[in-house]
């Protein structure tokens, strides 16, 4: 019965990895690599996937939300496909990172922990990105920006937007 619920749903593409793993779950280390590959073939852990995992591996649901976010890696909202962190940490706030966040806001339109409309981009401030002699610095899929204006920051999104075909005007 519990399982029509989720019939409208299509985790077919995590259902052949949590039949092999459904055991293993039963200790966190196995349960923490089931959300791991949830997230890498959903984009995030949405309420109905965690409660699919619990359905299958028969964890309750409770657990499984407990151990999703006590780890920074879990995402529980699409994550744009590039995804900004912009670091928060002591240079970085020291030389300006929130002028930085408000101009990175104000061009996207979202604020910290969101994703714009197109999907294009997620905003999340991080504590550290250990690239302190650049501050402030941001990172956009694994490369550091540093040394960032708002100006500067605002083109740094302006090219990869342009890059992605998508021009504001």
């Amino acid at each position: 019965m519990k399982e029509q619920r989720h019939q409208s749903l299509d985790f077919s593409l995590i259902e052949p990895y949590l039949a092999r793993k459904a055991e293993t779950a039963k200790n966190e280390g196995g349960l923490i690599a089931i959300l791991q590959k949830a997230q890498e073939a959903y984009g995030y852990l949405s309420t109905e996937l965690m409660e699919y995992i619990a359905e299958r591996t028969s964890i309750k649901p409770a657990k499984i939300l407990g151990v999703a976010t006590f780890y920074s890696q879990f995402k529980f909202n699409p994550v744009g496909r590039h995804l900004i962190m912009l670091c928060q940490g002591t240079a970085c706030h020291v030389n300006g990172s929130s002028e930085i966040e408000d101009a990175v806001s104000s061009y996207l339109g979202i604020s910290e922990g969101e994703t714009t409309e197109d999907g294009l981009f997620t905003l999340n401030s991080v504590a550290c990105l250990g690239c302190c002699s650049l501050s402030p610095v941001m990172m956009i899929d694994g490369d550091a920006y540093g040394n960032l204006t708002p100006r500067t920051a605002r083109k740094i999104l302006d090219t990869i937007r342009t890059s992605e075909g998508e021009v504001e005007e």
